[in-house]
């Protein structure tokens, strides 16, 4: 489960860590919940490209803090926040999270 401030934001979930899996992403796939993580906190950029459904994705810091929450649409949205993460959370619902809160799975 994935958890904000004790509560439950999403059931079920894939963890990306591979270079393949990060870069696929929701490309081509049905709708479901994914985490990416990184060996390293750095500036990360995410494209809409051949994703058919809008996604909410979550930037998470190192301390596992929400640090930039944006809605992006299918095929037209991208975003590259100014902000490094170690983690995104690609969530298909709107999540109840905001900027500061933690983040467990």
């Amino acid at each position: 489960m994935i958890k904000s401030n004790k509560k439950i934001i999403a059931k079920d979930y894939k963890i990306c860590k591979s270079i393949i899996s990060k870069a696929l992403g929701l490309m081509f796939s049905k709708k479901r919940n994914l985490i990416f993580e990184f060996k390293k906190e750095k500036r990360i950029s995410l494209h809409m490209f051949f994703v058919f459904f809008p996604i909410w994705a979550v930037y998470i810091n190192k301390e596992k803090e929400a640090i930039f929450i944006k809605k992006l649409c299918p095929f037209v949205s991208s975003c590259f926040p100014d902000k490094k993460a170690k983690y995104i959370l690609e969530l298909t619902k709107k999540p109840d999270i905001k900027i500061g809160d933690k983040i467990s799975w």
